[in-house]
């Protein structure tokens, strides 16, 4: 584990990995994940980063809304075990290549990951918190 994800966790508490679902109903004023969006940090892999920021047709103020709220996350970066255990993930699942990033990046750092996505249940040993969002 890396030191920065360490010292994340030692200051923050931090043991969430949010995906870009979470993120955008947080961003919503969701009540369902509203307990997530009073925590101090939390981590977003860069997966998570570019599908919030690459939204077709995204406008300014957008991407001025998710660019400040990802200012509070910790963004994970790809690293080799993460990409390693993603490679291990894709053989192993039928899942799209960012939702095993997503998921490796979960693995490594021994984060929950808290998603409203049901193919992440493919995934095993994965430390999953899947919401059910209407």
């Amino acid at each position: 584990m890396d030191w920065n994800i360490k010292k994340m966790r030692a200051m923050s508490g931090t043991e969430y990995l949010i995906d870009t679902n979470i993120l955008i109903y947080m961003m919503q004023g969701n009540p369902e994940v509203e307990y997530f969006a009073g925590e101090e940090i939390l981590a977003v892999s860069y997966i998570t980063e570019m599908e919030a920021l690459g939204k077709y047709q995204i406008s300014t103020s957008e991407k001025h809304i998710i660019s400040g709220f990802l200012n509070r996350c910790h963004i994970i970066e790809m690293n080799a075990k993460i990409k390693s255990l993603a490679i291990d993930i894709k053989q192993q699942t039928r899942i799209k290549l960012p939702d095993a990033i997503v998921a490796a990046t979960a693995m490594e750092y021994r984060l929950l990951l808290v998603t409203a996505d049901k193919d992440f249940e493919k995934v095993s040993n994965l430390n999953l918190l899947l919401m059910n969002i209407a």
